[in-house]
């Protein structure tokens, strides 16, 4: 396992959900992904990334390039943070074979998204979960984000998928706090906060740490928020959450995350590229915006030459 991670947080505390760098003519940029995990890891601050989440375009990606971005990752930083390899389908034979593949490529650890628009009852989760758990030796993370899946982890669930020794934490995106506490007073799971508005609400009962998509360019503050947080120092940590509320609020709320973290990676003139359809390029009026919500947010934006 790579470094900063404890029996507590299993993939360290402060992870980001990595964007897919792509070249001009739409082809995965290897080289920027290299470029772009050591920037979040050396400057900020990341213990962790979360390569082929969501946020890195995975369903419009292939097997072939979701193989080759995450070894280009591990060798750019998996000797100073701990590597997870998004796997998760909604076909248990095919999220199966992209784990074995994660293992392969030295992967830390595992983030498997709840099967998505199937909608399978809690036994199918559970025997999903199960199968993929059992396929590697690696730790797994799930990943419970009803608004896009179509269905939630129920606890039961969860505290059943809790007794793999494989099974170890969860990316909670289903914003429910009381459930999620349920779940972790019943041992063997680490929350990690997917909702960076939700950060430190999940802090204050007892998460882990986050799997941030700000974390892109916030990641050094969020990273700072925990560190208050733990040792005490909460009216720091709530200063650090109401001051990036612009960029949170820009980032999360107003279009689709990857497009808007690729906006601000191209403002930061860090590696971020086009998108692939059906996703969309920001819109210059949106940029503009971003612009002003990032420097209201505390974040160093370079001047436009003019």
């Amino acid at each position: 396992m790579a470094p900063s991670t404890t029996s507590d947080a299993p993939f360290g505390r402060m992870l980001t959900a990595m964007v897919t760098p792509m070249a001009a003519d739409g082809a995965v940029d290897y080289d920027g992904a290299a470029r772009l995990a050591a920037y979040l890891v050396d400057e900020q601050r990341n213990d962790g990334l979360v390569v082929s989440g969501t946020t890195g375009e995975s369903p419009t990606t292939s097997d072939e390039e979701k193989d080759r971005l995450l070894r280009a990752v591990i060798e750019a930083v998996g000797d100073r943070a701990t590597v997870v390899a998004g796997v998760g389908t909604n076909d248990t034979a095919h999220t199966v074979e992209l784990a074995r593949h994660a293992e392969r490529a030295g992967a830390h650890g595992l983030l498997v998204v709840t099967p998505y628009y199937n909608k399978p009852p809690q036994e199918g989760l559970l025997a999903h979960f199960t199968a993929v758990a059992d396929a590697t030796g690696l730790p797994n993370m799930l990943y419970d984000i009803p608004g896009r899946a179509g269905v939630a982890i129920h606890t039961e669930t969860l505290l059943r998928l809790a007794e793999h020794p494989r099974i170890t934490a969860v990316k909670d995106a289903k914003g429910d706090l009381f459930a999620g506490s349920q779940v972790m007073a019943g041992g063997g799971l680490a929350f990690y906060s997917g909702d960076d508005n939700l950060n430190l609400p999940w802090l204050s009962v007892g998460a882990a740490g986050f799997v941030s998509v700000i974390g892109h360019v916030a990641g050094a503050d969020l990273h700072e928020m925990i560190e208050a947080y733990r040792a005490g120092d909460t009216g720091r940590a709530l200063a650090i959450h109401r001051r990036l509320l612009p960029v949170v609020a820009a980032i999360m709320t107003r279009t689709q995350g990857a497009i808007a973290v690729k906006a601000a990676l191209g403002l930061l003139g860090q590696p971020g590229g086009p998108l692939r359809p059906p996703l969309v390029p920001a819109t210059p009026e949106f940029t503009a915006q971003l612009r002003e919500d990032l420097a209201q947010g505390g974040i160093k934006v370079p001047e436009v030459d003019t």
